[in-house]
């Protein structure tokens, strides 16, 4: 092989048709060297100097180097913890552009760049090479024939239906997937799946991470892993347990069959740690590399990491480098891999500065001018474990955000408790409490009951305790704070008129989900009733508890397809449940956005918002459309009856049901304006205006 100096312009390994460049940054290290293996990653061919330095970027080109080859690296310099250097050539790390992983990471002690049980801990140094149970990096081409009919759906916001799912959970147990697609890439796009997400009225499934990853060695010694994928190790390579061969070629044409059905693809991505954990974790890629740039150190102990997300270290974006590694992983998946965008973990990490959260910091200021990422959606969890790490509302108006208020609200109101309906107005209406600033519109809230941290909806409302045992950790993992409501049964029950009622709440969480203004996002399962048995938090359950059940799909009781499938259309129907316009009261030409009502059909005053204990709200949205209608919308959380009157407006003589969650034998009738009528114990109804 012929050694020239190659470029530092493009980071990673880069082949032209002729040779490959590679390039790594590294601010600190005293000598770079690649390292090739042969094609099973067992054997180490060659080692080789990369022989530039270009702004703290080292950089070769090997001209006989093609896809296919299997590659690391070792980096040299000092190793000093307590100046925050970690540097140990013993041991092979991953590049961290790498585009598709070879092998498997075996777990041993060669993995840390300290001896394991020194009394001086992380301060000693490990000679061992771990390069024989070390995944290596593969050289790719990353052309791919998305064939001349790809097109991306590119949904509006206002219409966007987000299902959240795991690339292995959703298909493993599916009976309609071919055996040999379960739980891979090829079972997401499978005809039974893709039948199933339209049936729904879905328009965009976001996947739990697929960046690559490892598990945990506490969890694989106990016989578990880190099944939710939220401990990534590369940020460009999608996860190889997923497919049967070439991950990144099934990753695409999973893409690609998604996108010809009309269905977006959006990714749940973690930059805000890795799985390098604290000072006593592996060295596995950026903490050899160059530690102290990569990762927020204690300024006056750089030996130990500032940790703001609970999982041992947090990723710098406040340095460049870092900032343009995050960036080009971005980018990458949107221009090589097609996707239509982000669910960004953590995000308030990644917004940090000095001085804590910064809405003009280098990350959100970087996204905000970058054309590629201005053409897909972007969605911040808008929190993180640090000071100051609350952040909801607090991002800039490209940004929708996870809305943990509606969550928390929609719980306590369903499981019964009082006095929360001025807080359920606001949830119901896109939160303009928290996002009507800065330009901001109602996508900005999405909404949600269930994601894959907590209960799923029909734990939601079968059990009043966590039972996670299952996890290994004594039931101590998983939030205490669950709003849920048991029914008065913890757990399975055969009773009649418990497994009622548990339905009845589970249809009224899904129709104020969809009736609601907003982004609404769905939990993968909670359509057919999916138990994971109490665990709230089975991150680590790659088993029959993590993976979707779809034993009831078909059943009666508790199959509720075609109820969300009605809902969405219902949603679909009225534009002003998903107008991108703050809504307002009276206007002064009579027109109106939003009319709250008392039960007497009077619009409310503010006394009626103080009612003790109430649980009665409703309200009708106006047209936005000349030829459109209103819809009035009905909750009632209390235990009984209550009597309402239906609201005389100009123009609209009748209503016609078109929702009610306790009787859907009732959700057909006609009714004049101001007659009377009841709403059922725990009931949402919805009645569309005629003229």
């Amino acid at each position: 092989m012929r050694l020239t100096a190659g470029s530092p312009a493009r980071l990673g390994a880069s082949w032209d048709g002729r040779g490959t460049n590679f390039a790594l940054f590294s601010a600190n290290a005293e000598k770079v060297e690649l390292c090739l293996f042969d094609g099973q990653g067992r054997r180490e061919l060659e080692r080789v100097e990369l022989p530039e330095r270009t702004e703290d970027v080292w950089h070769g080109y090997l001209n006989d180097v093609s896809p296919g080859q299997l590659y690391g690296y070792r980096v040299h310099g000092p190793y000093a913890p307590e100046r925050g250097h970690r540097f140990n050539c013993n041991k092979l790390l991953l590049d961290p552009y790498a585009k598709r992983l070879a092998g498997r990471l075996v777990w041993s002690d060669a993995h840390f760049a300290f001896r394991i049980g020194s009394p001086r801990e992380d301060l000693s140094f490990d000679r061992r090479d771990n390069a024989r149970g070390m995944l290596k990096a593969v050289v790719v081409d990353e052309t791919f024939n998305w064939g001349r009919r790809e097109m991306r759906p590119t949904i509006p916001w206002e219409d966007t239906i987000i299902y959240e799912a795991h690339v292995k959970g959703l298909t493993q147990k599916r009976g309609d997937v071919p055996p040999g697609l379960r739980g891979t890439y090829g079972g997401l796009s499978s005809p039974a799946m893709i039948a199933h997400l339209k049936r729904l009225g879905v328009t965009t499934i976001e996947l739990l991470p697929i960046h690559a990853f490892i598990d945990d060695r506490l969890l694989v010694e106990k016989k578990l892993g880190n099944y939710w994928g939220y401990n990534t190790l590369s940020y460009f390579a999608p996860e190889p347990r997923y497919a049967q061969d070439n991950a990144l070629d099934s990753f695409r044409t999973t893409v690609a069959r998604l996108h010809d059905a009309g269905i977006e693809v959006m990714l749940d991505v973690v930059y805000n740690h890795t799985c390098e954990g604290n000072h006593l974790g592996p060295t596995l890629s950026l903490r050899g590399i160059d530690n102290a740039s990569y990762y927020w150190l204690k300024p006056d102990n750089p030996r130990f990491y500032d940790d703001f997300t609970g999982c041992g270290s947090s990723v710098n974006l406040a340095h460049p480098r870092v900032l343009q590694m995050v960036m080009d992983s971005l980018r990458y998946w949107v221009e090589v891999c097609h996707v239509d965008g982000f669910r960004l973990d953590l995000a308030t990490t990644l917004a940090r500065g000095p001085n804590g959260f910064d809405r003009n910091a280098p990350f959100l200021t970087a996204v905000r001018q970058d054309p590629v990422l201005a053409s897909v959606k972007l969605v911040a969890e808008p929190w993180d474990l640090g000071l100051g790490g609350y952040q909801v509302g607090g991002f800039p108006s490209q940004w929708s955000e996870w809305n943990d208020r509606y969550r928390s609200a929609m719980r306590r109101y369903w499981s019964g408790e009082g006095s929360l309906i001025g807080e359920i107005s606001s949830r119901m209406t896109a939160s303009s409490d928290l996002f009507h600033h800065d330009g901001r519109s109602p996508r900005a809230s999405v909404n949600h009951i269930t994601v894959h941290d907590g209960f799923t909806l029909a734990d939601l409302f079968s059990y009043n305790e966590k039972h996670n045992e299952a996890n290994g950790e004594d039931n101590r993992d998983g939030s205490n704070d669950n709003h849920s409501n048991n029914c008065g049964h913890e757990g399975p029950t055969d009773d009649p008129e418990i497994t009622t009622l548990r339905r009845q709440l589970r249809k009224n969480q899904l129709a104020c989900l969809l009736l609601a203004q907003g982004t609404p996002l769905i939990l993968a399962g909670d359509e057919v009733g999916n138990s994971q048995g109490g665990n709230n938090n089975a991150y680590c359950q790659d088993n029959e508890i993590g993976w979707v059940g779809w034993d009831n799909l078909g059943s009666e009781g508790e199959d509720l397809i075609d109820f969300v499938a009605q809902m969405t259309e219902l949603r679909r129907r009225f534009p002003q449940i998903r107008s991108q316009r703050w809504l307002d009261g009276r206007r002064p030409d009579g027109s109106y956005g939003a009319v709250w009502l008392t039960p007497t059909a009077e619009e409310m005053k503010e006394s009626d918002w103080q009612f003790p204990e109430g649980r009665f709200l409703s309200y009708v949205l106006g047209p936005v459309e000349p030829e459109g209608a209103p819809i009035f919308i009905v909750l009632n959380a209390a235990p009984q009856e209550i009597a309402f009157t239906l609201p005389k407006l100009t123009e609209y003589k009748s209503w016609q049901q078109v929702l009610n969650t306790a009787d859907a034998s009732r959700a057909s009738g006609g009714f004049a304006a101001g007659a009377e009528t009841q709403a059922p114990p725990r009931s949402v109804l919805a009645f569309a205006g005629s003229r």
